[in-house]
């Protein structure tokens, strides 16, 4: 059995082909999916802590229908999912004894999920957001790998939301993707003849694929341009929260952050909402009413539309600079429960007329769609973010940043990166080089706390966020020398490449003795 998991900030989705159809079908998984007629089978992304030793834990619905959910309990967690890898500000309860992280956390969830499915898939596909950086991919292969599954691939959230809602009609589509926890922005071009020579993120679909008719043309999917921040629909239940306790002095808790996100759902099929919130504590009734008037307010006064301005301009500059123009673009598709805001859709036409934005699949496109990677498609991916080595800025007087694979660069790479590194002091006994991931330098927001609650802010522009991938012992040395080396006298040759596996590799040159030191050696494993 193969299956794909959409594991998203608010709600988890899991498909598989259907044996008797050959079609993608949502596996419900009756212990832990919501029972809603209205919606498909979603598995809340809710975990709840029994015991943190025996790692027994209750997931999904099961945590609202005990009531879990609505008291401040230390054990009791959403939204874990964008602490994954991220540094946080704040910390997590030590249970029983141990330390929390977010990473066990969402261990214990993914595995309680492969429990509840009986038995252990052959395949897994798992989707990710499109500006997730490299350790939060490297936690989820490595948990991957703990399962003991032959198989397990990863695509990005929208390209796999355009799989899952591309049709044969229409060519160049535009996927927004607006989840509890991330917005991306993926510009995908479906062609069924060869794909002209571009960077891009490459899907391809075999001819046993294509069906009874063998001799038809090689389709492909080809990602032109993306863009993705740290901002979800949670954020926008946080604002709801801020906007009642700053004019009624409601409670903030984990139960009217779940009032505030129950207002934004009503809001999007009716033009007011209410709820109603009884304090235990001080015994008092409040009335709280939303109308879409100033729930857009609300989103304009924290710079929502201003971010989403910014993000769907650089996707649209990036398919400017490969020959699309935004009248080119067939579909618009909104996925992700947030993508349901009346005020997103009307903001997306300002860009695109009404007729081009379709909505209809926002909880199942993503798991659909990375199904299409389980009938036998062959992916070829490029770099998000860029990657580069620290040096010392003598004209700042610190540590900065030179890139060496630029975002963007297809892999595997064809040929070598090279670089000539001198040693920097006399009689110098090895050289270290610390690799680091480089985030875009307009990063629009971090994920911090706020009290009990983990919400996202603005950064200062122009920051530049960097994750080192090999800053420890033993890691950053990539030569010793001998003999040693002569201050400013240039000594090795470093030189980069990434495989197949997206893992950057090293080959280490000594220039003076003309001895290999390192060769093809795995550096950092980027996916």
């Amino acid at each position: 059995m193969g299956i794909a998991i959409d594991f998203g900030t608010s709600n988890t989705v899991i498909t598989r082909i259907n044996p008797t159809t050959g079609k993608g079908e949502i596996i419900k998984l009756a212990n832990i999916s919501q029972n809603n007629p209205k919606i498909p089978p979603l598995i809340p992304s809710l975990v709840y802590v029994n015991n943190a030793e025996k790692e027994d834990i209750i997931i999904g619905q099961k945590v609202r229908d005990k009531g879990l959910d609505i008291n401040n309990n230390p054990r009791y967690f959403r939204d874990f999912k964008r602490g994954i890898g991220a540094e946080i500000q704040g910390f997590l309860p030590s249970l029983e004894d141990k330390n929390i992280r977010f990473e066990d956390i969402g261990q214990w969830y993914l595995s309680a999920i492969l429990k509840e499915l009986k038995e252990t898939p052959d395949s897994l596909i798992i989707t990710v957001p499109v500006d997730s950086f490299e350790n939060y991919r490297h936690w989820l292969t490595g948990i991957c790998e703990q399962w003991n599954i032959n198989q397990v691939r990863i695509i990005d959230e929208p390209t796999a939301a355009a799989l899952g809602y591309g049709s044969e009609s229409d060519n160049l589509l535009l996927v927004v993707d607006f989840g509890g926890g991330t917005i991306d922005f993926s510009l995908v071009e479906l062609d069924l003849g060869k794909s002209k020579k571009s960077q891009g993120f490459i899907l391809k679909w075999g001819e046993k694929l294509l069906g009874e008719n063998n001799r038809q043309k090689t389709k492909l999917a080809k990602v032109i341009a993306k863009s993705g921040t740290n901002l979800g629909g949670c954020d926008i239940d946080n604002w709801i929260l801020d906007y009642f306790h700053n004019t009624q002095g409601v409670t903030k808790s984990s139960l009217t952050l779940r009032l505030g996100e129950r207002l934004k759902i009503q809001l999007s099929s009716q033009k007011t909402a209410q709820e109603v919130f009884f304090n235990d504590v001080t015994l008092d009734t409040y009335d709280l009413r939303l109308d879409r008037a100033k729930f857009e307010q609300i989103l304009t006064e924290n710079l929502f539309f201003d971010k989403l301005d910014q993000m769907i301009d650089t996707v649209l500059e990036q398919g400017k600079r490969e020959g699309v123009q935004p009248f080119n673009i067939d579909k618009v598709l909104l996925v992700g429960g947030s993508g349901q805001i009346p005020a997103v859709q009307t903001w997306l036409q300002k860009y695109f007329p009404s007729e081009k934005i379709k909505s209809d699949q926002p909880f199942t496109a993503i798991a659909t769609g990375a199904l299409k990677l389980e009938q036998g498609l062959q992916v070829k991916d490029f770099l998000y973010h860029s990657y580069g080595i620290r040096y010392w800025n003598r004209r700042q007087k610190r540590h900065d940043w030179h890139t060496i694979i630029p975002n963007g660069q297809p892999y595997p790479m064809s040929n070598f990166i090279e670089l000539t590194l001198a040693a920097s002091v006399e009689n110098q006994p090895s050289i270290e080089l610390i690799i680091g991931e480089l985030g875009e330098e307009n990063t629009s927001t971090e994920v911090y706390f706020d009290g009990d609650r983990l919400v996202t802010r603005n950064v200062h522009q122009g920051e530049k966020k960097i994750q080192p991938l090999n800053d420890n012992e033993g890691g950053k040395t990539i030569a010793r020398l001998n003999p040693l080396g002569i201050q400013g006298s240039d000594r090795i040759k470093v030189l980069f490449i990434v495989d197949e596996k997206r893992r950057l590799k090293i080959t280490v040159e000594d220039l003076l003795t003309n001895e290999t030191l390192l060769n093809d050696v795995i550096v950092a494993q980027l996916s």
